[in-house]
């Protein structure tokens, strides 16, 4: 009915099957499904259920193309070793609990000599498999078949079906870092007006601390959404978008470190200043509005750097440099002020100068024109760096982005 919205818990369940994870979850299902049906086809009659064809292309179809790709050799190479290894066992001797750890000792040991690196335990995992499902050696052959035909099914499933791009999920992460800088900024500009007690302040100070495992986990998701960008034919200018994402991650990063040491100095001068204000009244109320703009211009840039190129990217571009603007001529003000009073009372003249030379590096950092520049060095750098060790790649992607030029691109 018009004017009626659906339930929260819908919505939800809508949302959650369009996101790449939901995607992701479909196209595994699919890809082992079909490595099952095309292996019993395949198989001449009568032969055991051909349970390591969907095992490998379960295995082979990965999150990104890219991932697919690269491991997918390793992968294969994992799962050939382990079938091989248990048909050798199960020729020899019966499954009992001994021959099962001779069996998982030998194929582990085996997966770090034939190099297949990080799917050494699915060697082991192969080999149980088969182990259980087939006890002969005649089967041999027909488990590397059904490996092969799972892998085929997993790389072709990958290039005719490609994975889910997972730019928004990157940018959501992006997003709630930038938002939890702005949260501290407000709190510490509601915090320098009258005496601040030293707990308070550390409590600040360890809050900034806990910054760095909020970065390590957004750094997780922007690598998995590099990967969903690299050699996927539905997305255009994939390396400007992984460009893009990563040099603002970077900014923040270093502006997260920074907002640290900030901290740090006004834990110092809560020390110092127990029985007094942290600040005069007048410079107070001046330090609340800058660190008010300050938390507009780091929200504004997050929302810049995952906004795409077009008119809400323009309008997130403009908030961040009305908010750098202000918090520019508000740190003046505060820089007049400081020197001033640090005139009148120069005990901790130092842990002033410090606070503005955070404040400056913050906004160098954050700054429209020099992050610009950042921008366009990188991707000269990069597109340097790959022409040089895979010019054949190159050239294999300008004949990809030929075939699928008249394609509309996919959304990111």
């Amino acid at each position: 009915m018009p004017g009626v919205s659906a339930p929260a818990p819908v919505v939800k369940l809508v949302q959650r099957t369009t996101e790449p994870a939901a995607a992701q979850v479909l196209r595994s299902t699919a890809a082992a499904v079909i490595a099952f049906v095309v292996a019993q086809w395949s198989l001449p009659e009568p032969h055991p259920a051909p349970l390591t064809a969907p095992l490998t292309a379960l295995l082979v179809v990965q999150v990104t193309l890219y991932a697919t790709l690269t491991t997918g050799i390793r992968r294969v190479n994992a799962v050939v070793v382990g079938v091989l290894i248990a048909s050798g066992f199960s020729s020899l001797v019966g499954l009992s609990w001994w021959t099962l750890g001779l069996t998982i000792f030998t194929s582990l040991l085996i997966g770090r000599v034939v190099r297949v690196n990080e799917f050494v335990p699915e060697v082991a995992i192969s080999a149980m498999l088969v182990l259980g499902v087939a006890q002969v050696a005649d089967t041999a052959l027909e488990r590397v078949f059904e490996t092969l035909i799972g892998a085929g099914v997993g790389l072709l499933f990958n290039l005719l079906f490609a994975p889910p791009v997972w730019v928004q999920t990157a940018g959501a992460s992006i997003g709630g870092l930038g938002e939890r800088m702005g949260r501290m900024f407000r709190a510490l500009g509601a915090e320098v007006e009258g005496t601040q007690p030293v707990a308070e302040a550390a409590a600040r100070l360890h809050e900034a601390r806990r910054l760095d495992h909020d970065i390590v986990e957004v750094d997780a998701s922007l690598r998995q959404a590099e990967d969903s960008l690299t050699l996927n034919p539905r997305v255009r200018q994939g390396l400007l978008h992984r460009v893009v994402l990563r040099t603002g991650l970077d900014t923040l990063e270093i502006c997260a470190v920074v907002l640290r040491v900030l901290t740090r100095s006004l834990t110092d001068l809560a020390k110092a200043r127990t029985e007094e204000a942290l600040f005069p009244e007048d410079v107070a109320v001046s330090l609340r509005e800058l660190f008010g703009h300050m938390s507009d211009a780091i929200e504004g840039f997050a929302v810049m750097i995952t906004t795409p190129i077009a008119a809400s990217g323009e309008e997130a571009e403009e908030r961040l440099s009305e908010a750098l603007t202000r918090s520019r001529a508000t740190r003046d003000q505060v820089a007049d002020l400081l020197l001033e009073k640090v005139q009148e009372h120069p005990r901790q003249w130092q842990l002033h100068g410090a606070l503005l030379a955070e404040v400056d590096r913050i906004l160098d950092e954050l700054d429209i024109a020099k992050r610009s520049e950042r921008i366009l060095e990188e991707l000269d750098r990069r597109s340097a760096d790959l022409h040089e060790r895979r010019p054949r790649l190159q050239a294999a992607l300008r004949r990809l982005r030929g075939v699928t030029q008249n394609r509309p691109p996919a959304e990111t």
